[in-house]
């Protein structure tokens, strides 16, 4: 990637619904953090996405709040369950949004989980198999992009039938509201990457060590190639999960606690971090960047988002 490297932040739409969040003051804190994001002069803001599995705000209604106390930052998700959606009401949704932000929204994708029974019943909740995401997913996606781009559809799919429908608004964007889809090395699923290449305008992953994610990067690189596409074109961005204290311990520790929390286990282990001094988010946002990220998401595995964003804007971003 030839340009600067953008830097977002995750905002705590979960995290302020954790028991133990240390008085969150609710979405007053979403948006406080958006405009220190945007005064800072980074990027992007992104929100998470979970029906019944990982309770949190609704990503859309909430950008479409955080697009009114903001003027400039992009507004994504990391990463949205597309497939827990119709195609036309997610197209509604996400032109609106785009309206409301003047075209600054950006949705990450992805598969989703089905590892325990959370996570398959929040899938059954809506009516669709755990079976059946990847490729319901791959079809939502298609019909989202052509329906924000102001298309009337007529679609005969596996999982969707649509006979001449137009959504509007349509984005401000000509070809639909851009679209990163979801691939990681440790899935080791060549598919994977091929969807990444072709489906959207980007990719993003999450988990990946550095090395992994230079992989990624080199298989994207040849779909996209493969498919007649200009990879250079396509965003490339890693989400990644830090706690920014000087003592390891304690933000290891702390980290452990806020994931064990967020996802009713600490699944990924040392995948997630850096946890400790900033100078080492700092390193590891650059190892990411040298494997080929162009945009960087940053969460706080933190009771205390706030000050964690002061400690990154102050101490890592100024590297950059």
């Amino acid at each position: 990637m030839s340009q600067a490297l953008k830097l977002g932040v995750l905002l705590p739409t979960r995290g302020l619904l954790l028991d133990d969040s240390g008085g969150s003051n609710g979405i007053a804190q979403i948006l406080t953090m958006a405009g220190a994001v945007e005064s800072a002069g980074l990027d992007s803001v992104w929100v998470g996405d979970s029906l019944t599995a990982k309770p949190r705000l609704e990503p859309l209604t909430t950008l479409a709040a955080v697009a009114v106390h903001t003027r400039r930052v992009r507004l994504g998700t990391a990463v949205m369950l597309a497939a827990l959606r119709h195609p036309v009401l997610l197209a509604h949704a996400a032109g609106t949004v785009d309206l409301i932000s003047g075209g600054r929204l950006v949705l990450g994708v992805g598969v989703g989980g089905a590892f325990n029974e959370a996570q398959q019943q929040e899938w059954r909740s809506v009516g669709v198999e755990p079976s059946q995401r990847a490729g319901r997913m791959e079809e939502v996606v298609g019909l989202l992009k052509r329906l924000t781009a102001g298309e009337t559809v007529t679609h005969e799919g596996r999982h969707f039938a649509l006979d001449a429908v137009r959504v509007q608004p349509a984005s401000r964007h000509p070809d639909g509201v851009p679209v990163l889809v979801a691939c990681h090395w440790r899935a080791a699923r060549d598919g994977q990457f091929k969807r990444s290449a072709t489906l959207g305008d980007g990719y993003i992953s999450i988990s990946d060590y550095p090395e992994e994610y230079a992989k990624v990067t080199e298989r994207v690189r040849h779909h996209a190639e493969a498919a007649g596409r200009d990879f250079d074109s396509l965003e490339a961005a890693f989400y990644m999960t830090v706690n920014l204290q000087e003592d390891d311990r304690r933000a290891a520790d702390e980290a452990d606690r806020f994931l064990r929390l967020y996802y009713g286990t600490n699944i990924w282990g040392d995948r997630w971090g850096p946890f400790g001094p900033p100078e080492r988010t700092a390193e590891r946002i650059q190892q990411y960047a040298d494997a080929g990220a162009g945009t960087i998401i940053v969460r706080f595995a933190s009771f205390e988002q706030e000050r964690q964003l002061d400690t990154f804007l102050s101490e890592v971003v100024p590297r950059f």
